[in-house]
């Protein structure tokens, strides 16, 4: 029995191996892999090892997050052949880097905006975390230390995969082994530049310079360059005159030399004759070269963004509120236990929740205002500015996550409330004392030291 086993294993990691070899340069065997130089293979391997795990995960789990991994796919596909193409070329300029790099760029916004366009998936969650991950892949063009920009991406995946293990931990565990493919794949990425790539991508030192004309990669044959087009024409010769010019300056000498007399010769012309004195000698269809008036440039007229129409709808068991603008009455009342709402892209406006609701999302909003009986879950606020939130129940937990502006009002039940706050600034809480609220705000200013055993971390006297 265990021999089977463990031919059941080998079996499933040769199965992993071939659908892999797709990601490794679309050529499969017989590629020149021999001529690869080391940090090429190095990133195959990192290919055959997470990154194949997370795309079959990511089939077995289907729907969008199987579409998300093949537009990952053909990035990492991309990704490795330019790879190649600097193991083979020299670096090229800034501005030809930038041109090479665009296929990559295109397919990163592809990829997130899939995200965007499917907002209201059940797998969301999934979707945000390649999304927000996904400009790690530009660390190409990161210098001089690539490293920590993943790293900062890598953090940036885990606010989203940490909803996905607290939603299927329980119910799915293709879902947990789906974040851990997906995030050891970041964290082993790191570890690749730090071998070999720590200051910025290793170009070749002998080959040619990369180039748009070249391709991603530079062709392999020996053959010499087209020559190169012949220099543009210069300006026609001047032709000289067939007769003799050694009368002619003889004869401009002498009339130099006679002074004023040289003048006497030419006719007076009075101010009748003058066309600048006499405006009805002017030709009315002659070309004026006088100095135009000044005109203020036209600014381009750009197309205005197309706007989203506001919604405010329950769809299953989420409640959309998207797009308000200037609403001060929206309302939510027939609210259920397992019930979520939420709040996308409002700016200026006011929400009131009756009853007790599960969660609430507010994201990438714009002074907006939330006021709520009873949460269950949790409340949060993503990618948003001065945003006004008033609990007149229960809520155990507040996050505030890339938000500029926040000021949270408790009331007497919720003041066990926790608080977790990152990347965010300008947070305060209100807290009910006798009849008025007193305010506090939520530190943004740490110190850390070394004790000798570990890290300890606390909060400066500035930002208390």
């Amino acid at each position: 029995m265990a021999n089977m086993d463990a031919l059941v294993q080998r079996l499933e990691k040769a199965v992993i191996r071939l659908e892999t070899i797709g990601l490794s340069d679309g050529h499969g065997a017989g590629s020149g892999d021999a001529a690869l130089v080391p940090f090429v293979k190095a990133f195959d391997e990192l290919l055959a090892g997470p990154v194949a795990t997370y795309y079959k995960l990511s089939k077995e789990i289907g729907g969008d997050v199987g579409k998300h991994a093949d537009m990952m796919t053909e990035a990492l596909k991309m990704k490795r052949a330019f790879l190649v193409t600097a193991s083979r070329c020299q670096q090229p300029p800034v501005n030809e880097l930038t041109q090479l790099l665009q296929p990559l760029s295109n397919k990163i916004l592809q990829i997130q905006d899939f995200r965007e366009k499917n907002r209201p998936s059940k797998q969301f969650n999934h979707l945000s975390a390649v999304s927000e991950s996904v400009p790690g892949l530009g660390w190409l063009e990161i210098t001089p230390k690539p490293g920590p920009y993943v790293k900062e991406m890598t953090d940036a995946a885990m606010f989203y995969t940490n909803r996905v293990l607290k939603d299927y931990k329980d119910t799915d565990k293709r879902h947990v082994e789906w974040v851990k493919a997906y995030i050891s794949f970041w964290t082993e990425l790191q570890a690749y530049i730090k071998a070999n790539h720590t200051t910025g991508l290793s170009w070749s030192k002998t080959g040619p310079k990369a180039t748009t004309s070249s391709g991603s990669v530079p062709p392999s044959s020996g053959g010499a360059p087209a020559p190169p087009p012949p220099p543009p024409a210069g300006p026609p010769a001047m032709a000289s005159p067939t007769g003799d010019t050694s009368s002619s300056r003889s004869s401009l000498f002498s009339d130099i030399n006679k002074g004023s007399g040289v003048t006497s010769r030419l006719k007076h012309v009075s101010d009748s004759e003058k066309t600048h004195k006499n405006p009805t000698l002017r030709n009315p269809d002659a070309v004026h070269c006088s100095p135009k008036p000044f005109k203020a440039a036209t600014p381009s007229l750009k197309p205005a963004a197309k706007k989203e129409p506001p919604m405010l709808e329950l769809e299953g068991k989420k409640w959309r509120v998207e797009n308000y603008e200037n609403a001060n009455n929206l309302m939510i009342e027939d609210t259920e236990l397992k019930q979520v709402a939420y709040v996308y892209k409002c700016a200026h406006s006011t929400l009131n929740i009756k009853g007790k609701i599960n969660s609430i999302i507010i994201d990438n909003c714009k002074k907006m205002g939330l006021v709520f009986e009873d949460v269950v879950g949790i409340v949060e606020i993503i990618n948003s500015r001065d945003v006004k939130i008033q609990v007149l129940g229960k809520v155990p937990t507040i996050s505030i996550n890339k938000t500029d502006g926040c000021h949270v009002y408790l009331s007497k039940d919720s003041l066990s409330c926790e608080i977790v706050s990152a990347k965010s600034s300008e947070m305060n809480v209100l807290v009910p004392i006798k009849e008025d609220f007193v305010e506090y705000p939520i530190p943004e200013q740490f110190k850390t030291v070394w004790n000798g055993q570990k890290l300890v971390t606390t909060v400066t006297e500035i930002s208390c």
